[in-house]
């Protein structure tokens, strides 16, 4: 009787053992075929135009890019699982393995090098302006003297403007991006200020066509890159995507659908590994 029950024991732990085996377990295959598995991406869920958690699922010009990157590396759409990323978390998200890789307006910086590896860059964007459609008033820099210029709480955008090209210029706290559209819209505030492609999606929302305008200004550059674990052999995977993306148009119609509303001038696509100080 002793016999028997240690058998049927030893029985089920091999059935378990073997289903366990059947099932693969939930390890992530970090970037190599879609076999059923899920690759993980970082996003912004509150940037529009960029990365925006919707009612419909994810949109914006990161999302597509990481969507077609995912797709390169043999992923379907529905074997992807975003993940929020926040800004002061992306390093380490990635070095603790949280996502496979980051695209969220990820801005490729010698300090952020230190910790993490970058694929790209896919976009080139500069510090701007946006300013009221009807606005004939600020067409440079230093316009924005005695402007009152939107600075959104612990953001460095604005006091980087008052500090190298406009000390006169009068900042103004809001919360939000939104919030300094609001102000933008109604009279005020005279100036947002942060990089082209994120004022570029916010104009672009439905509720803000044609009521905005960039300045067109070009104050810095901004190198968006892919951020993935130090040393990953993915940089060199999502780099050739990259690069494919670019040559068969799917970039060009990423920042049409993403960025078109706002009448953004953006630059062409860069070149992988082209950063531009």
């Amino acid at each position: 009787m002793k016999l028997r029950k240690v058998s049927a024991a030893s029985a089920a732990v091999l059935a378990l053992a073997l289903t366990a085996t059947a099932c693969g377990g939930d390890d992530k295959d970090s970037g190599s075929s879609g076999d059923g598995k899920k690759i993980t991406i970082g996003i912004k869920f509150d940037q529009p135009g960029l990365g925006q958690k919707t009612p419909d699922g994810y949109a914006g010009f990161d999302v597509d890019v990481a969507t077609y990157v995912a797709k390169k590396l043999g992923y379907t759409e529905d074997q992807i699982e975003w993940k929020e990323s926040k800004s002061a978390d992306r390093e380490t998200m990635l070095q603790r393995g949280d996502v496979d890789f980051i695209a969220a307006t990820y801005s490729i910086t010698p300090e952020r090098q230190e910790k993490v590896d970058f694929a790209g860059p896919y976009l080139l964007a500069h510090q701007d302006v946006l300013l009221r459609a009807d606005d004939s008033k600020i067409k440079s820099p230093e316009d924005l003297n005695d402007a009152k210029l939107c600075s959104v709480t612990g953001s460095t955008s604005a006091q980087n403007v008052k500090k190298e090209l406009a000390p006169k210029a009068q900042l103004q706290n809001y919360p939000t991006y939104s919030a300094c559209l609001t102000g933008l819209q109604n009279g005020a505030i005279d100036a947002l200020t942060t990089d082209d492609s994120i004022l570029a999606g916010y104009a672009s929302q439905d509720q803000f066509k044609g009521k905005f305008k960039l300045g067109g200004f070009k104050m810095t550059n901004e190198n968006y890159g892919i951020g993935v674990k130090k040393g990953s052999d993915l940089k060199a995977k999502i780099d050739t995507a990259l690069e494919e993306m670019v040559s068969d148009k799917s970039w060009d119609k990423a920042v049409k659908d993403n960025f078109g509303p706002a009448n953004y001038k953006n630059e062409p696509a860069p070149k992988i590994g082209d950063i531009k100080s």
